[in-house]
């Protein structure tokens, strides 16, 4: 068996590693950026924490700020008009994976114009040229979209969201500053946190997951364990922020090259139906299905439990597993996730319409256990 492992060419860590800008820019040899964020990141002055680095550096760019917390195919088709218009040659993402999932569809569109459409980026689109360069900042300790080949679109007519899998979109540079983080609310800290737990356990039971993406994700599940706590509930804790920054990067490392799963094939549809937030849907569903797949998982949940901190002394494999689960549940209600479906707006009449989607989302093979559609409605109705 073949395994690929794509990672970025040059990563910086550290709070104020957005510092290193200037440097970044020169070593790329462009000139002008376009600046992808969002409307709430310019008005909490995040924004311009980066932004106030490219000024001193007189670095010339131009804002695009109209990214939608769940980007859609027009959202992209905007911004890659205003990356035309602005005459930039590389783009600057701020923000979480909306922003650098539209940076993403902007950079690839621009460089390949036969899939102008944005529709036909969904799965693995045959793309030959690389994405406009792009140096992401993260602003949340989530989707580690900064170090990944995936990106996530709304296909506004069909109402689903389109994953898209590309080499070709990895960002050129990512600078994991988590001083840009520290303004992040309780429950966005929350949700991001647990969806890169769900990251990290998902990739690490995948059907593609190796030794090599394991060593990642053990190691993201223990230091999100650690860290994911203490940021909800002291947001300018240097150590604990600047852990979750590092902690999720990890995880995208190897999520990114093996996939992932059922939690992720039934989240997509809350979001894409009922713009429930990822995180959010992600955390709320992992333990119910975690305990679904156990069956085909016992011989990795033992080592989950015990990189969350519990001691396995003396129990068999199904308790150190079930452990495991009941460790990721007892995370998620500390933290403040919603428990239960029916808290978002959901009700029983949705759950086939969530179900047909979820069964044909691109995450669900990635499953260690095999599931159907009846089994699908199942575990909602299970969480709802």
């Amino acid at each position: 068996m073949i395994n690929r492992f794509i990672l970025n060419e040059v990563s910086y860590f550290g709070p104020g590693a957005r510092r290193e800008l200037p440097e970044v820019v020169a070593r790329l040899g462009k000139n002008k950026a376009l600046v992808v964020t969002d409307a709430g990141l310019i008005k909490f002055g995040v924004a311009k924490m980066v932004t106030d680095v490219l000024d001193a550096a007189s670095i010339p760019y131009e804002i695009f700020s109209d990214v939608k917390p769940n980007p859609t195919v027009t959202n992209v088709k905007q911004g890659i008009e205003a990356y035309k218009k602005s005459g930039a040659d590389f783009i600057i993402a701020i923000g979480g994976g909306s922003a650098i999932d539209t940076a993403k569809g902007i950079g690839i569109v621009v460089n390949n114009p036969e899939f102008s459409d944005i529709v036909s980026l969904e799965g693995c689109a045959p793309t030959k040229n690389k994405s406009v360069p792009i140096v992401a900042l993260p602003t949340t300790a989530g989707t580690a979209a900064e170090t990944t080949i995936n990106y996530v679109i709304i296909d506004e007519d069909k109402q689903k969201k389109m994953v898209c899998v590309d080499p070709n979109d990895i960002p050129a540079v990512a600078i994991i500053d988590a001083e840009l983080m520290y303004s992040l609310p309780k429950n966005l800290t929350a949700a991001t946190g647990m969806d890169a737990l769900t990251h990290a356990i998902e990739g690490y039971i995948t059907k593609g997951a190796w030794s090599m993406s394991d060593m990642f994700e053990i190691e993201a599940i223990r230091m999100i364990s650690r860290y994911l706590p203490v940021a909800v509930e002291e947001p300018s804790n240097p150590d604990a922020r600047n852990g979750m920054a590092v902690a999720q990067y990890i995880a995208g490392m190897a999520f990114s090259n093996v996939g992932l799963g059922l939690v992720h094939g039934m989240a997509h549809p809350l979001g894409s139906l009922f713009d429930i937030p990822h995180g959010v849907a992600n955390a709320l569903l992992l333990p119910t299905i975690m305990e679904f797949n156990m069956p085909a998982c016992t011989g990795k949940y033992p080592e989950i439990a015990r990189a969350m901190g519990v001691d396995t002394t003396g129990m068999s494999r199904d308790e150190a597993s079930l452990a495991a689960v009941k460790a990721v549940k007892e995370l998620a209600v500390k933290v403040g996730i919603p428990q239960h479906l029916s808290e978002l707006g959901i009700t029983e009449a949705d759950i086939p319409r969530l179900a047909a989607q979820a069964i044909n989302d691109v995450c669900t093979p990635g499953n260690p256990r095999e599931v159907t559609l009846s089994e699908i409605e199942q575990l909602y109705r299970k969480v709802l």
